[in-house]
Parts: C-alpha cells; sequence; structure tokens
C-alpha cells in the first residue's frame, strides 16, 4: 500500500541525531516521518552501567547548541522531572548516561512523527527526484511506501568485532555491547579478559573489578594501544569538536585525512580521567598490608586468536614491542573493540546516486549530502568521520550538524550557523 502524500523529509534511524532532528524540525512547517527498527528509544543498553556518566557536557543535548530555548532542551527536562534543583546541588556537568537516555525517551514521546518498530526496507527515487522509501512495520506485519523530498539517514555505527574472531563469538565470547545482558553469568566465571584500550573498556574493568571481592574470578586488561591513556580533556584540546574545526578539516586534502584521524585517537577513543582514576584507587586499597589481587593490566600486547579448549578460551597474545608471544587461558573474552560505519541495506535501491572515493567509503559533502545534485537531498549523519574528522560521532556537535541539514530542507536560514566560536586558529590565513 502506498501513501501518496509527498513529505518535505524522512528519517531513517532514531538514534540521538535523528531524534534531535525531529525536535528541531518543530520550528518549521516541514512534514516528515522517522523509522526506527526498534521497538522503542534506547540508547546503547548494553553499556548502562550505574555510575557511567557521558563523557560531554549536558549542553550536548539535542538542541541546546542551536536553540537554547527550545522545549525540547535539557534543561526544561529537568523542570518537567521536577529534578531542577536536584541538578542544580549536583553541581556537575556530565550527566548519568542512564539520565540521558530517558531524556531521550522524554523527548521521543512527545514526538508523534516518531515511527518505532518499523524497518526501513529500501530506499528509491522515483523519475520526479522524489525519494520512494518501503518500510515494513513489524507489529502490523505490513510493508508501506512513504515519499519525501528529502532523506536523512542516521543510523549510526554498528559494533565492530576482528573477523578473525568471529568463529569463537558466542554466549562466552562477546562484543561489549552485550556487556549489561551477560553481566550476572559472567560474575559466576572464574576468570574473565577485557581486550580494549576505550571508554567501554575501562567502564567493564572498572565494573568487574569492584564486584571482584564478591566473586572469585581472575581479571585481566589487555590492549594493543600504548598504554592506558585518558581522553584528552583540556580546554583547547576540546575546540576540536567545534564547527571551526570540522570545517577547517573538511578542506584539507583527503590524502591528508586519515593519517591525521589516526593520530588523534586520544581527542574521542580515550579513556575519562574518573575512570582511570577509580580503577587505580580500587587497585591501591586492595593491597593493602601487601595484599595481592586476581588481576593483570597489560598495554602493548595484541590478541592474534581465539581458540576455545574445554570450555574455555586460549587467547594468544604478541607483547610488539618485546616480540613476545604468550597464551592466556580465560572462561569469558569481552571485546571492546568499538564500532564502524556501515552501509545499511536499504541502500541498494540508491546506489546509483552516492559517490564514492577510492576507499569505498562514502563522499560526503560539506553540508553532509550524499548527492550533490537536483533539490531533493540525501543527507546522512555520523556517517562521515573520514571527511568531517572527529566531530562527527560527538553529541555536542549534532544539533549544529542538524541546523545545517534543516536550513538546507527549509530553504532558508532557520537557525543561525555560528562561526569562529573557537579561540584558536586552526589553518592559516583567513580559514579558521
Amino acid at each position: 500500500m502506498a501513501n501518496k502524500q509527498i513529505l518535505d523529509v524522512i528519517g531513517v534511524g532514531i538514534g540521538p541525531f535523528n531524534l534531535g532532528l525531529a525536535a528541531l524540525l518543530e520550528k518549521t512547517e516541514c512534514r516528515s516521518l522517522f523509522f526506527d527498527q526498534k521497538a522503542h528509544f534506547d540508547w546503547h543498553p548494553g553499556m548502562m552501567l550505574e555510575g557511567a556518566t557521558l563523557q560531554v557536557p549536558f549542553m550536548a543535548d539535542a538542541v541546546t547548541m542551536v536553540d537554547p530555548t527550545s522545549p525540547f532542551s535539557f534543561m526544561n527536562y529537568l523542570h518537567e522531572q521536577k529534578r531542577l534543583y536536584h541538578f542544580y546541588f549536583l553541581e556537575k556537568f556530565h550527566i548519568p548516561r542512564s539520565e540521558y537516555n530517558h531524556y531521550c525517551q522524554w523527548m521521543a514521546e512527545q514526538l508523534p512523527q516518531l515511527q518505532f518498530a518499523c524497518e526501513v526496507m529500501n530506499i528509491e527515487q522515483t523519475e520526479e527526484g522524489h525519494f520512494c522509501v518501503t518500510v515494513f512495520s513489524s507489529s502490523d506485519k505490513e510493508r508501506e511506501t512513504y515519499y519525501a523530498k528529502h532523506v536523512v539517514v542516521g543510523v549510526g555505527t554498528k559494533p565492530f568485532i576482528p573477523e578473525k574472531f568471529h568463529s569463537a563469538l558466542g554466549d562466552q565470547v562477546f562484543h561489549s555491547s552485550q556487556y549489561k545482558d551477560k553481566r550476572n553469568d559472567m560474575l559466576k566465571a572464574d576468570s574473565v579478559t577485557v581486550i580494549g584500550s576505550g571508554q567501554s573498556a575501562a567502564e567493564i574493568f572498572h565494573d568487574l573489578l569492584s564486584n571482584q571481592h564478591s566473586h572469585a574470578y581472575k581479571l585481566s586488561w589487555y590492549t594493543r594501544s600504548r598504554g592506558f591513556y585518558p581522553m584528552e580533556y583540556s580546554k583547547l584540546g576540546l575546540e576540536h569538536f567545534s564547527p571551526d574545526y570540522t570545517r577547517y578539516f573538511y578542506n584539507l586534502p583527503k590524502e591528508k585525512k586519515q593519517s591525521i584521524l589516526d593520530k588523534q585517537g586520544l581527542l574521542y577513543k580515550g579513556i575519562s580521567v574518573d575512570t582511570i582514576a577509580g580503577i587505580y584507587e580500587l587497585l591501591y586499597e586492595r593491597t593493602v598490608g601487601a595484599n595481592t589481587t586476581n588481576v593483570h593490566l597489560q598495554a602493548l600486547t595484541e590478541l592474534e586468536s581465539i581458540e576455545e579448549r574445554d570450555g574455555h578460551y586460549q587467547l594468544s597474545m604478541c607483547q610488539y614491542e618485546q616480540g613476545e608471544n604468550k597464551q592466556v587461558e580465560s572462561e569469558i573474552v569481552i571485546l571492546a573493540t568499538g564500532y564502524h560505519p556501515f552501509i545499511p541495506a536499504c541502500f541498494n535501491g540508491i546506489k546509483s546516486i552516492l559517490e564514492w572515493d577510492e576507499l569505498g567509503q562514502l563522499v560526503v559533502h560539506e553540508d553532509y549530502q550524499l548527492n550533490n545534485a537536483g533539490h531533493h537531498h540525501l543527507f546522512i549523519q555520523n556517517g562521515e568521520l573520514h571527511t568531517h574528522g572527529v566531530g562527527a560521532p560527538d553529541l555536542g556537535l549534532g544539533a549544529f550538524r542538524n541546523a545545517t541539514i534543516i536550513n538546507q530542507i527549509a530553504g532558508k536560514e532557520i537557525y543561525q550557523i555560528y562561526e569562529n566560536s573557537v579561540f584558536q586558529q586552526f589553518g592559516t590565513g583567513s580559514g579558521r
């Protein structure tokens, strides 16, 4: 069955970024629908650990950085929840991750254009240039076709596990995104090994370390990184997460961009100082009086293979500076190996209008368009790290990107786009 009404915009995926887009569209006359195959909004539920906080300030909500007066701001959420004084006395910039998730759910409940339990199966372009979007409703068990002038794809990233470990995946070897679901069974194991160096690995290790005193497991943490280093959080370092740096990075020669990103891991992949301090303090307290811990931490060490051995797994590890190998046995292996962008299957019908670079990556234009012809556009959210730099996945730049997209969809300036919003200059001449 086809819906002949031509919408202004269809959003594919309802994560934080497209949720913000839907909220900011409320200030326009644009007609929109957003679809997500999940039953409801739930942000990284497998990592919703007690005590975990956002790594960005609360102002990195869905709307504040372009519209602080919006009824969808985090401050208004606190007001509606009767929590303003609680937050005032908390005196913290970084809110609990669980509260950010609840804030997003609060927004989702107020936006009727959001359609959950609806999977976008295909996107095609009509002869008139409109987008034809086929959606399957898991509740109705029916497909419906919608038409729109513009499509914004915000499906985000998906858990990444190196292919050489795929054969070992199961109840005892899994990605960190599944941690909370498997946590209770894991605490009964005799040994647990965490692989990775980012915030997810650190939070999992801290949680396991916190609970180790009441369980008997050996706890190990390995990373191929050069150390358990903190994320860059100096004031001038944070200016890399600004529209100014995004513009600077976008205009760099494309052959230089990947090498720059390779050197910027600690801008967005490191561990929070508080998490590192929490881990160290636990280790320190538990070694009072010459006590020992059944804990092993080791950097500069790469996991090369995983093989099952009688209900446990043998891990082949290489300390690459020494050039030495060792075998480690563990009952549970948690792979905190990050997330990668991916091309959703619904793109199959529009491959002909997409541009690809020599590395097989999508060409994303500065204004977040994937196609740069005609009056009907396909936009992407958080799929432009390779073209726009480290700010692509950052929540603090989501509102800026959405303002850029909405101004194009509306054909006029709905939201003001700031320029010269940082103190430093990234390039020579007038470019910042």
